[in-house]
């Protein structure tokens, strides 16, 4: 079995298309599917149905399928892994994280980051936390900044806990103030401006509203972060948002304190327990950790293995 092999293979099976398969992997069609058939001779299984012109996975090759991908991606790490030589002048982190910390833990951070080592590529991909584990899972993350606790079923991951947070109303300043500290019971009687599903913090909103015995009522939802603020300036409505990003935002917006059990947020820097993260990550890891010990919070600094 060949990494080349794989590679088309994965190919294959996420374009449902042999020809498109071999343009993406840059290879003419015949030699990728000669590759293929060899795959398979050596496993002794069809990996793909090819009825009638349609190509299927196999129950075989559903399960090569994420070890396949879990393959490349450990050889794609180890060959950036060796290319980081020379006091880290070159290579590349890929980082995960919520859309809340892209807009108020990451730009600090990144630039420290970027400051200390000009030679290493940021990737960055934003998204959900059950989103983020899944992509760390595959491999397709060396690191990611995720909201505990971690998703039921989730693959084995190990956390630093780096943060907790504080949640905090936010409201247009031109408009009646809220009382304060807002208590979530005091949302019945307000039009949020939510997040789109797949947002924690939409979740948490909602999961807590639901336990004071109501549905929090929404004025705009399906927005990111800098369009639920931007929503909230112009009156809108109310968002709850973690303290770090109302700090961040300012710009016509009022800040009032949230009361009450379960309001806050744990914030983990996570990693497959499996794969060791590649130098420059473990870099990029130092810098987080520094960054959220100089924050006015109590970091913790507590390590989970999560499975």
């Amino acid at each position: 079995m060949q990494l080349q092999q794989l590679l088309y293979f994965v190919a294959v099976a996420e374009t449902r298309h042999f020809t498109r398969a071999a343009e993406r992997v840059h290879v003419a069609q015949p030699s990728l599917s000669q590759q293929i058939r060899a795959l398979e001779k050596e496993l002794g299984a069809e990996l793909f149905s090819r009825a009638r012109g349609n190509i299927a996975l196999t129950d075989a090759g559903e399960a090569l399928l994420p070890l396949a991908r879990r393959i490349l991606a450990d050889a794609d790490t180890a060959r950036h892994e060796v290319q980081e030589l020379a006091q880290l002048r070159r290579g590349r982190v890929r980082l995960g994280a919520t859309p809340s910390l892209c807009t108020g833990l990451l730009p600090e951070v990144l630039r420290s980051f970027h400051d200390r080592h000009p030679g290493i590529q940021l990737l960055i991909e934003e998204s959900g936390s059950h989103d983020l584990v899944r992509e760390l899972a595959r491999g397709a993350l060396d690191l990611a900044l995720i909201v505990l606790p971690l998703p039921t079923a989730s693959p084995a991951l190990t956390t630093v806990e780096l943060l907790r947070e504080d949640l905090v109303v936010v409201s247009a300043a031109s408009g009646e103030a809220p009382r304060s500290p807002v208590r979530i019971a005091d949302l019945r009687e307000q039009r949020l401006v939510m997040f789109r599903h797949g947002y924690d913090l939409r979740e948490l909103t909602v999961a807590a509203c639901r336990a004071e015995g109501f549905e929090p009522a929404f004025a705009v939802e399906g927005g990111e972060m800098d369009a639920v603020l931007g929503f909230v300036r112009a009156g809108l409505g109310v968002a709850v948002v973690p303290s770090m990003v109302a700090e961040r935002a300012g710009g016509a917006l009022r800040v009032t304190p949230l009361a009450g059990p379960g309001l806050r947020r744990t914030i983990a820097l996570a990693h497959r327990s499996d794969v060791a993260p590649p130098r420059a990550a473990r870099e990029l890891q130092r810098v987080l950790l520094e960054s959220a010990g100089a924050l006015p919070r109590t970091p913790v600094l507590k390590r989970r293995t999560g499975g």
